[in-house]
C-alpha cells in the first residue's frame, strides 16, 4: 500500500515534499531499496508540478536518502546513507564550527578527552594484535626526524582513529570520526610551531603500552596526559599570537 502524505501548502512546496518523504523513510513507510513513484505520480499525489517534485527529489538525493538508476528496471529508489557519508558530513560541520569560532580551544580539548576516554576503555578490552601493529607502525613513523609536519599530523590522526576502531563500537566510531578528522587537524595546525614531537610520541607510547596490557584506566590516564600537554601548547600558541598583534 502506498504511503499517504499530508496536504502541501504553496510556500516551499519542494522542501515540504522532501521532508514528508524523508519522514516516510524514517518511520518505515518507505523501505530501503523500495522504488518511489514516478515524478508524474508524485506530482499527482501532492498536487504540485513535476518541477516541484524534481526539486524535492534533488533535496532527498543531497541527504543521501534516494538514488537514481537507469535502464529498464531503473527509477528512483530509497537508500540508507552510509556511516562514512554521514561522518564526512558531520566532520565538515564540526570543522566549519571550529573555523568560525563556534567552538573554543578548551571545548575542543574537553570534548576530545571525554569522548576518546570511552574509546580507550573499550579498546583496551577489544583491541586485536592487528590494532597494536598499526599503532606501533604509526609511532615508528612519527619518530622519523625528516617527517614533514603535514605527514606527522596525518599519522597522528591515523593513530587515534586506530584506537577508535579498536573500541569496536560503530556509533562511537561515527561520532569520533568528527572529532578525530575535524578537530585534530585544526588542533595540530594551531600548536605545530610550539609542540615537541618527541613529547607527543612519548604520550603515544604510554598509551600503546596501556592498550597492550589491556589496562583501560591506564590508557585513559595516558590520554589525559596527552590532552594536558596539548592544552599547554594551546596556551603557548595563544601567547605567541598575542605577542605579534600590532
Amino acid at each position: 500500500m502506498e504511503p499517504s502524505y499530508g496536504q502541501i501548502v504553496t510556500t516551499s512546496a519542494a522542501s515540504q515534499i522532501a521532508d514528508q518523504l524523508q519522514q516516510a523513510i524514517m518511520d518505515g513507510r518507505l523501505k530501503v531499496d523500495e522504488r518511489l513513484p514516478t515524478e508524474e505520480e508524485l506530482a499527482a499525489q501532492f498536487g504540485v508540478s513535476r518541477p516541484t517534485v524534481r526539486e524535492a527529489l534533488k533535496r532527498l538525493a543531497a541527504r543521501h536518502l534516494i538514488r537514481s538508476r537507469r535502464g529498464p528496471t531503473g527509477g528512483t529508489f530509497v537508500t540508507g546513507p552510509s556511516p562514512e557519508e554521514l561522518a564526512t558530513s558531520l566532520g565538515t560541520s564540526v570543522t566549519l564550527l571550529v573555523a568560525t569560532g563556534g567552538v573554543s580551544l578548551e571545548e575542543m580539548a574537553t570534548a576530545r578527552l571525554e569522548m576518546e576516554a570511552v574509546c580507550c576503555r573499550l579498546a583496551a578490552q577489544n583491541r586485536t594484535d592487528a590494532h597494536l601493529v598499526a599503532l606501533e607502525a604509526e609511532i615508528a613513523l612519527q619518530r622519523t626526524a625528516s617527517l614533514s609536519d603535514q605527514d606527522f599530523c596525518a599519522s597522528d590522526v591515523r593513530f587515534h582513529r586506530t584506537i577508535v576502531d579498536a573500541a569496536g563500537n560503530a556509533l562511537l566510531r561515527f561520532l569520533m570520526n568528527a572529532v578525530v578528522e575535524a578537530l585534530m587537524p585544526v588542533s595540530n595546525m594551531i600548536i605545530f610551531r610550539v609542540r615537541d614531537r618527541k613529547e607527543i610520541v612519548a604520550h603515544h607510547e604510554t598509551l600503546l603500552a596501556a592498550l597492550r596490557d589491556r589496562d583501560g584506566e591506564a590508557a585513559v590516564a595516558a590520554l589525559g596526559g596527552l590532552v594536558r600537554y596539548i592544552r599547554a601548547q594551546y596556551e603557548k600558541a595563544e601567547e605567541a599570537r598575542k605577542a605579534v598583534r600590532p
